[in-house]
């Protein structure tokens, strides 16, 4: 299913909104364990946009960095009052916001292009051989 740009989403108690304006650059699923971490499961699925495409309309996230492996943090951001993941800004990529795929309005269209961080990936995690693969970060 196509996206329809704009799209929006927000938190699960509704205090942080965000709209997109542009098509997705790129639909994901990271494997790494700060992912693993911060979703409570295998991985986070991610729709990337450029970043003047994202805009907040209600609210503002709380953040927490980590270290990237690609240089300065990565920064993910949670609604402060229900704890939801909703969006995450690496430093490495300040031109692109990965926004958390359960976060959308309406997630229906995601389709998955991308694995990323595999070496992370848990044996039991069931990818689609379909999918291209990246040990790491995405190459070329």
């Amino acid at each position: 299913m196509a996206t329809k740009a704009p799209f929006s989403g927000g938190c699960a108690c509704g205090a942080i909104r965000y709209e997109a304006t542009a098509e997705p650059v790129v639909m994901l699923h990271c494997h790494c364990r700060d992912c693993q971490r911060s979703s409570g499961g295998p991985f986070s699925s991610f729709v990337l946009v450029p970043t003047e495409a994202f805009k907040l309309s209600q609210g503002t996230p709380r953040f927490h960095a980590s270290p990237s492996e690609a240089g300065g943090m990565t920064r993910r951001g949670f609604c402060p009052d229900c704890g939801s993941p909703v969006v995450v800004k690496p430093d490495a990529a300040l031109q692109f916001t990965a926004i958390r795929t359960a976060s959308l309005d309406d997630p229906s269209w995601f389709t998955q292009q991308l694995d990323v961080w595999t070496c992370d990936a848990h044996p039991w995690d069931q990818m689609d051989p379909a999918v291209p693969k990246f040990e790491k970060y995405p190459t070329g």
